[in-house]
């Protein structure tokens, strides 16, 4: 369904949340290696014509990382947006936005990504977004739901949907998905979870953790799959009324003939379908924030997540890297921005509810109690 944003309201949103939560908009960066980088076909093993929709959009974009020269390791993640919509273009009637954290493999990229996404959807619609979610595992899980699944239709065949029958003959992943589709209620379709492998049930249950830490609001679903071989582990929809819906999901194994290395990968896709079809006008180039958000340990990253909400809101200027545990890597990625402030917090503070406000030009330090942190904050912004 179409809404009454425009083409600009999509791109400044996705890079106002992208700062906020530490993406950087792909062709920024990819502007920033020009001449580095090296144009080259799709890896053999990429069949675009076999992928889901989803999975044809992330495998483009993983071409166009590693095209650009960009490098996602697990020291130096890489978290990304990217939109097939463009400044001095004319606006693609059906925009795609996508938010990527490449080289993390701990839940919390999928928390940051599942975050950034409602916050992109809610700033467009002005509601609430619904997230519904699950997890399919990593390859033994869909090994054992795999053989679950064809039980399931050779027992109930008799009162399932013929074709969905025949279907589970040849994917049975396919079948499941066509019986969703149709609302056939007369069995109790399995759930994946139920069959998670223990490394896959730790990862999902971290996930649900960070989700409820920061208050997340989320909905299990044992209906949402994801068929494709390209996706893993947790899988999630993320929806406003009927206007909006974004789809996302683990896919380390599609991420990885692109890029050297072994690493993990998260992603989502945002559809958007517009009336206004115009030329994209050029967009106000961004200052570096004057705040970059450093954070050491598990309690820090939570509550971190929980105050860039707030501090969005009330437009304060910030940006961060929740992706990068190493402290010395993320002082790097200070003085790449080179804002006058930083805010400190470890467990310490995360603990007692305060930040450490260090202003660098005199390396003074104030410790700020998280209540009064926006009132503090636009006194210097």
């Amino acid at each position: 369904m179409s809404m009454h944003v425009t083409p600009s309201d999509v791109l400044r949103r996705a890079q106002a949340v992208g700062n906020y939560y530490g993406f950087s908009s792909l062709a920024a960066l990819a502007a920033s290696k020009k001449g580095q980088g090296t144009r080259a076909p799709y890896p053999d093993s990429i069949n675009l014509e076999k992928l889901d929709p989803e999975a044809r959009e992330v495998a483009t974009v993983l071409k166009s990382i590693r095209d650009a020269g960009l490098a996602p390791s697990a020291l130096t993640p890489l978290f990304v947006w990217h939109s097939n919509a463009a400044p001095g273009r004319p606006a693609p009637k059906n925009i795609v936005v996508q938010f990527h954290a490449l080289g993390v493999e701990h839940a919390i990229a999928d928390a940051v990504l599942i975050r950034a996404v409602r916050s992109f959807m809610g700033d467009l619609t002005k509601a609430e977004p619904h997230l519904k979610l699950n997890s399919m595992g990593d390859k033994e899980t869909r090994s054992r739901f795999a053989r679950e699944l064809t039980g399931f239709f050779r027992k109930n065949g008799a009162i399932l949907p013929p074709d969905c029958v025949a279907c589970s003959r040849t994917d049975v992943f396919e079948a499941t998905e066509k019986l969703i589709a149709c609302k056939d209620g007369t069995c109790e379709i399995p759930s994946p979870t139920d069959h998670l492998s223990e490394a896959s049930r730790k990862h999902f249950e971290g996930v649900l953790e960070y989700l409820e830490a920061t208050d997340t609001p989320y909905e299990l679903v044992p209906r949402i799959l994801s068929r494709g071989s390209a996706w893993s582990e947790t899988c999630f929809e993320v929806t406003v009324d009927d206007k909006l819906s974004a789809w996302g999901s683990r896919y380390s194994e599609l991420s990885k003939p692109f890029f050297k290395g072994n690493f993990s990968s998260v992603g989502a896709v945002v559809r958007i379908t517009l009336d206004d079809r115009a030329e994209i006008p050029a967009m106000k180039e961004k200052h570096n924030p004057r705040f970059v958000f450093v954070h050491i340990g598990d309690e820090a990253k939570r509550e971190s997540m929980k105050i860039v909400d707030t501090l969005r809101h009330a437009r304060i200027p910030l940006t961060q890297s929740i992706g990068i545990e190493s402290l010395t890597e993320q002082m790097r990625f200070v003085d790449l921005i080179n804002p006058p402030y930083v805010l400190i917090m470890g467990r310490k503070e995360a603990l007692e509810r305060s930040v450490i406000l260090r202003e660098r030009a005199n390396h003074t330090e104030t410790f700020i109690p998280l209540d009064s942190l926006v009132d503090r904050l636009r006194a210097v912004a």
